[in-house]
């Protein structure tokens, strides 16, 4: 069973992750979206997008699955069928 406290706005979770392990990250819900990794742009676009549609990860948005995802999940090919995947064990949680 996910916890979805841990998951987030692209469907990823940080528990475990060896930059936050270490303190070189925050990690994306703790500093809402402003982690190093985007440190250029100042916020994730994913987190800042789920945000502004009052999403915790984007399965969950009103629009999902938009044409943007893809070029903002870049790093999941799959990104659509693992937040559908989310979206599902969610729904099926309440």
């Amino acid at each position: 069973m996910t916890d979805f406290t841990t998951i987030t706005a692209c469907g990823e979770c940080c528990t475990g992750c060896s930059k936050k392990i270490q303190g070189l990250c925050p990690g994306c819900i703790e500093a809402d979206g402003r982690v190093p990794e985007w440190s250029g742009s100042g916020r994730c676009k994913i987190h800042a997008c789920a945000r502004e549609h009052g999403a915790q990860f984007c399965g969950l948005c009103k629009e999902f699955p938009c044409e943007k995802l893809p070029a903002m999940i870049p790093w999941n090919a799959n990104a659509i069928e693992h937040l559908t995947a989310l979206r599902d064990e969610y729904v099926n949680q309440k």
